[in-house]
C-alpha cells in the first residue's frame, strides 16, 4: 500500500495542554475519527479552549483537519486529550471541520448529516493517518467515535424519544476510501 507523504502540521497548542495527563507513545493504538459538528474552525478552536474540568482542562481532539486539507495540532500525541468517553489514554483524536447536526445535535428533527467530506480533507487525513501509523509504534486501529460511544439520550425537542448521544464522524464518512489507502483496520464494533 503506498503511503502519501506526511503531512504539513501546524502546532497550535491549546492554552491547558501542559494540565492534560502526559503518556508514552507505545500506549496509543487507536485513532478516533470525528467531526466537530461545528460551522468552522473558529469555533470548533474556541470549544477546545473552553475549560470544563477541576483540571483546568476542556474537551478536545490532538488533530483539527479543515475542509481545505489544513491540519493543526492542539495536543501533542504524548498527552491525553478529551475526546472520546472510556477510550482517550489509548487513542489520538482527529476533529474533521464538518456541521454535522450543528446547532440543533440531539434535537430528533434534525439528526441528518448532509455535509460531505471534501477531498482535501479526505486527503490529508489519509496523509495524517499514514504519519501517525509510522510514528506511534502500537498504532493498529481506527475508528468513529459513533463506533464507540452508542449511549441514546432524550431528545432536546421531546424527551420521550432517544437520539444517538454521537453520530460522528457520520453518514457522509468516506469509510471504504480512507481504508484502502491506510496501514490501520477499523476497530470491530
Amino acid at each position: 500500500m503506498p503511503t502519501a507523504p506526511a503531512p504539513t502540521i501546524v502546532d497550535q497548542p491549546l492554552p491547558y495542554v501542559e494540565k492534560l495527563e502526559r503518556r508514552l507513545l507505545d500506549q496509543v493504538d487507536l485513532i478516533v475519527i470525528h467531526c466537530t459538528e461545528l460551522p468552522d474552525l473558529a469555533t470548533a478552536r474556541a470549544y477546545g479552549e473552553r475549560v470544563l474540568y477541576d483540571s483546568g482542562t476542556g474537551n478536545s481532539g490532538h488533530y483539527y483537519i479543515d475542509r481545505d486539507g489544513t491540519v493543526l495540532r492542539y495536543v501533542p500525541d504524548g498527552r491525553v486529550a478529551h475526546h472520546v468517553r472510556g477510550h482517550n489514554p489509548r487513542a489520538v483524536g482527529i476533529e474533521l471541520v464538518n456541521t454535522g447536526r450543528f446547532p440543533h445535535w440531539l434535537d430528533s428533527r434534525h439528526q441528518a448529516m448532509d455535509e460531505p467530506y471534501p477531498d482535501e480533507q479526505v486527503d490529508a487525513l489519509v496523509a495524517l493517518l499514514g504519519d501517525l501509523a509510522v510514528r506511534l509504534p502500537a498504532l493498529r486501529h481506527v475508528a468513529g467515535h459513533e463506533d464507540l460511544d452508542r449511549e441514546q439520550v432524550a431528545a432536546s425537542d421531546d424527551p420521550s424519544r432517544q437520539v444517538a448521544r454521537k453520530r460522528d464522524p457520520g453518514p457522509r464518512f468516506p469509510w471504504e476510501r480512507v481504508l484502502a489507502r491506510i496501514p490501520l483496520q477499523r476497530l470491530p464494533s
